[in-house]
């Protein structure tokens, strides 16, 4: 009976009120099929009569070695029982009955309670970058995840180094406006390592995260699955943000990634079955504050300024204004600028450049130095030759010797 005639059979009674005697002519179908078309809890279902099958003949001595050796792989399975034919169907065979005689071990459902971490890690996104002066690579990105909401948000840096790392680090807190109590890293050089069985976090990341009140958390090496949230964002930024995209310089890659993070904080989450920003409002309530003292982050170094008065960061040598010649000097840098003071006055402002072995300079310091040097040769002593020089006689030497005494004698 299929179960159409089923749920005919099922309206003629209950609808039209036909008996079983006029359902039956009607449907041109036994009595007892119609009975048992009116009790059925439910429509009929095909099952297929099972045959037998030539593992049936081994399933006893499979069910022994399965109750000794729950784990024991099929193909050792196969050779215990000398099985000769083919091994698929002993293998769906120990497939069906392996689960009952291993102890269950449910899986474990990760939950992360609102405000509690944030995952972290540095993706490098497989595509060249044009970073000025003819030279193109590969920069890192920088990507955090919240643990409760899952909003992603990311920002490619100059380098990996400590100071361009803190330094995004904070331009990330600052644009979600609090602080997540965790920050979850794996065993990245400029955050920390594993030594001797417990981690150990640099000294930067130590005065990072004492400013902001926070904890960091190391992850063991070789442990991606303790940071999967932001694993998997790295691979959506691969498989959706990148595709289709080119980009001028990392500035054009932060504005377009900016513009798609909106949009894919925007999309259903397929585990939490809601989107990230509908759990953002309850993820940030519960996190902390930004600290009213900002921490220190990015470059700073203090040199004395050469005659050359340029002063070196990252690679690049970037001009100061000649006036502070031989004076100690204060370098710091973020992520876009590099700034020079001399007693808190500012002696140089440049754009920071990505391309590296580059020389900057600014045409007024130039234009200095090129006053400077002239005035210094104009102004420079002159010192005076004296033409007259006074000969000794030979004679003096004589006397002097005694020479002219012994000769004489």
């Amino acid at each position: 009976m299929s179960v159409e005639d089923w749920a005919e059979i099922r309206r003629l009674h209950r609808s039209e009120g036909m008996p079983i005697k006029a359902i039956a002519r009607v449907m041109g179908v036994g009595r007892n099929t119609v009975r048992r078309a009116l009790v059925a809890e439910g429509p009929p279902k095909y099952q297929r009569v099972r045959r037998g099958s030539k593992v049936d003949a081994v399933e006893s001595q499979i069910r022994e070695l399965l109750r000794a050796y729950p784990r024991m792989p099929a193909t050792v399975i196969a050779e215990r029982v000398g099985w000769e034919h083919g091994i698929t169907i002993l293998k769906d065979r120990v497939r069906e009955l392996r689960p009952l005689y291993l102890p269950p071990d449910p899986a474990g459902r990760t939950q992360y309670r609102a405000g509690e971490l944030a995952q972290c890690d540095l993706w490098f996104p497989p595509v060249d970058i044009a970073l000025g002066c003819g030279q193109f690579g590969r920069p890192p990105v920088l990507v955090m995840v919240t643990g409760y909401s899952r909003v992603i948000t990311a920002m490619m840096l100059p380098s990996r180094q400590s100071p361009d790392l803190l330094c995004g680090h904070w331009e990330l807190l600052r644009g979600w406006g609090v602080v997540p109590r965790v920050l979850v890293w794996d065993n990245e050089s400029a955050v920390g390592k594993w030594r001797a069985g417990k981690p150990e976090l640099t000294t930067a990341m130590n005065a990072f995260r004492g400013m902001l009140g926070i904890k960091v958390v190391l992850c063991r090496p070789a442990d991606p699955e303790a940071k999967g949230l932001v694993e998997r964002a790295n691979g959506y930024l691969e498989t959706s943000f990148l595709p289709g995209r080119s980009f001028g310089s990392p500035a054009d890659f932060n504005d377009q990634l900016t513009t798609w993070l909106v949009v894919a904080n925007s999309r259903t989450h397929r585990s939490l079955g809601c989107r990230p920003v509908d759990r953002w409002d309850a993820d940030a309530s519960a996190m902390l504050e930004l600290p009213p003292t900002p921490p220190t982050v990015g470059w700073s170094a203090a040199v004395r300024l050469g005659r050359d008065h340029y002063v070196r960061l990252d690679a690049n040598d970037y001009s100061v204004h000649p006036s502070v010649v031989g004076r100690k000097v204060t370098v710091s840098a973020d992520l876009n600028m590099v700034r020079v003071h001399c007693n808190s006055v500012l002696v140089a402002a440049h754009q920071r450049c990505w391309a590296a072995h580059q020389t900057i300079s600014d045409p007024a310091h130039v234009e200095a130095a090129a006053q400077l040097r002239t005035r210094h040769r104009l102004t420079a002593a002159t010192v005076p030759v004296d033409d007259a020089v006074t000969y000794r006689d030979l004679a003096d030497y004589d006397r002097i010797l005694g020479l002219g005494e012994e000769a004489a004698s």
